[in-house]
């Protein structure tokens, strides 16, 4: 089985190294770039060639011109369908177990079957990369539709129980070849945490590239891992506090009886007992508190949707309790946990296809006839992703009077409006349709009128070092200082805080985007309405004109900033940007939430 694992991987990277080959081809004849160059270029520098290569030389023939969304709709077709299938809860990863309540399972191999299903299997829903099959556009067939669709799942999940006990040895294999060598040098891994694969799929902006995703989940790493260390067990605390103290005196007297007298290795399971003690202390060290912790974990908690972006609305304002920190956790869990799964995997899935997937036979018909459109050019894709507000949006994310979507065609979590906002601070140059426009214009007229009930950008600004250590173990820069001004305000007692006029978190936020938007100054001959961004003056023939409120924010370790591109400044400033749109955004929809409740029409 071994030689089998060894074969299959060599397989796959020569299969690889040919697939990559062609990619380096095209880059290289096409886009004109080299290889030696390539680390060089940002993405938006990529898709500028691309575009301009469709222009003088068209790869795609029903369109002359190529739009960023275009791209992305291609790159991302089948991404895209799965994290609307997450969003609406389509998809059974919520299990109910006994003595353990509602667990998330999500595992490669489970996603493997899913899209295996759905998207590019021989049976699949896809008749080829780009379309669906007609039938499945069709609503006269659905249920016979579904029940050819449930048939198809049962075969897979009888295939998978057939093929149980060879995936099994197969993942104990992949797993023991994987982290042997990190555990036994590095033994405290396992208790890091990691993005759970349900995570990214839940956090997921509608058209996020995998690359803008793990920079995002990346900065929301520290304060995440923040957030669960602050809740310590006081029992399991003192228990491991001792349990370290013995195991690290007896591990002290074989070290000290070693250094005398060698020979005391060869005596019979010396070195396990050595080995043992030294995972041991490892281990339990992990439970034992930082002693300079500081509990604050509202703040905490929103230091990590600055940067993931969703949560539910019932954690706003619970972050002390354990139920926020167990939900966290299913999207924030341990690498032990992470590798755990994968391991049940292959005895869990096939249950999970064919008890409640095929279940979902009828449901999942629905969705693709129902969120599939045609795209000239571009092909079948999710509904979703055009981030129609019209068509998606939900009117408590301040979409009110702009969609006419039904509750059944509302994105959940106001995934329409914040990957809206995602993708237009990350593509400047992209012209959004009328709809979004509107939204946009709407969001930003918003965002000015409560910047006039907020503090004084000066004031929160000063206030930002109080909170950079919540979001960082470094020097904040410049963008960093900007969102924990905003963090520091909303909760952080400052040393002058009786100067700080009582406001609400939004209205903070709204005040620094305000200032940023002041401090865009376009110049004569094209107009930057979407977007907030600093922009060079080559191209777009804008500039970013920093003001004193920018000015202030950065501080003496910022001055590394001046010497890096200008893409890696503009990266910087989209994603706090993005930040605070999210921070204001969910302020808001709480707002109206409450509104809902307390005021129903």
């Amino acid at each position: 089985m071994a030689g089998i694992f060894w074969l299959y991987r060599l397989v796959k990277v020569i299969c690889n190294v040919l697939s990559y080959w062609e990619i380096r081809q095209f880059y290289k004849k096409a886009l004109k770039i080299q290889m030696d160059e390539l680390c060089n270029f940002t993405w938006q520098e990529v898709q500028g060639r691309l575009i301009d290569l469709q222009r003088e030389q068209p790869m795609c023939v029903q369109k002359r011109e190529l739009s960023e969304l275009d791209i992305y709709h291609r790159i991302l077709r089948f991404k895209n369908y799965t994290v609307a299938m997450i969003n609406k809860s389509l998809l059974p990863v919520r299990l109910r177990v006994p003595f353990f309540g509602d667990m998330i399972f999500l595992t490669q191999g489970l996603k493997y079957n899913f899209e295996l299903i759905l998207f590019w299997g021989p049976l699949s829903l896809f008749q080829n990369k780009w379309s669906l099959h007609p039938k499945y556009k069709r609503a006269a067939n659905r249920q016979e539709l579904a029940k050819q669709l449930g048939r198809i799942i049962l075969l897979t999940g009888l295939v998978n129980l057939l093929l149980c006990p060879f995936v099994l040895v197969w993942q104990v294999l992949y797993a023991f070849f994987s982290y042997a060598e990190v555990i036994k040098r590095e033994p405290g891994s396992l208790g890091a945490r990691r993005w759970s694969l349900f995570g990214r799929l839940y956090l997921r902006h509608f058209n996020e590239l995998d690359h803008e995703l793990q920079g995002r989940l990346g900065r929301g790493y520290k304060p995440a891992a923040k957030y669960m260390n602050a809740f310590v067990s006081p029992l399991l605390a003192v228990l491991a506090k001792n349990v370290a103290f013995f195991s690290g005196s007896v591990l002290a007297v074989l070290i000290a009886l070693t250094v005398y007298d060698e020979d005391v290795l060869t005596v019979q399971h010396i070195l396990t007992a050595i080995t043992v003690l030294g995972v041991v202390i490892t281990i339990t060290r992990s439970f034992i508190p930082d002693e300079h912790m500081v509990w604050c974990p509202e703040q905490l908690l929103q230091c990590v949707l600055a940067h993931i972006h969703y949560m539910p609305d019932h954690w706003k304002g619970n972050a002390n309790k354990s139920e926020t920190r167990d939900e966290m956790a299913q999207l924030f869990q341990y690498k032990a946990v992470f590798i755990l799964e994968e391991l049940l995997s292959p005895i869990i899935t096939p249950f999970i296809l064919i008890f409640h997937l095929r279940s979902k036979s009828l449901e999942i018909i629905d969705f693709f006839r129902n969120f599939t459109v045609d795209v000239a050019g571009v092909g079948d894709i999710c509904s979703f992703a055009q981030m129609d507000i019209r068509r998606h949006g939900n009117p408590q994310w301040m979409s009110e009077g702009q969609t006419e979507a039904s509750v059944y065609q509302q994105a959940e979590n106001g995934k329409t409006e914040l990957s809206l906002m995602h993708f237009t601070i990350k593509n400047p140059r992209w012209q959004p349709p009328q709809e979004s426009s509107v939204f946009i214009s709407h969001l930003k007229e918003k965002v000015h009128q409560d910047a006039q009930t907020g503090p004084s950008p000066h004031l929160l600004l000063s206030e930002a070092p109080l909170c950079t250590s919540l979001l960082s173990d470094e020097s904040a820069t410049a963008p960093d200082n900007l969102l924990a001004s905003v963090l520091a305000h909303s909760g952080l007692p400052g040393r002058n805080r009786r100067f700080i006029p009582a406001s609400s978190t939004a209205s903070a936020a709204a005040s620094v985007l305000a200032s940023l938007s002041s401090s865009q100054q376009p110049h004569a001959g094209r107009s930057r309405s979407h977007t907030l961004l600093p922009s060079r003056q080559s191209h777009d023939d804008t500039m970013y004109c920093s003001d004193h409120t920018v000015g202030d924010s950065m501080s003496a370790s910022d001055s590394r900033l001046l010497s890096q591109s200008y893409s890696g400044l503009a990266s910087e400033f989209a994603s706090a940007e993005m930040s605070l749109h999210a921070i204001y955004m969910h302020e808001v929809s709480g707002h109206n939430m409450l509104k809902q409740i307390y005021n129903p029409v």
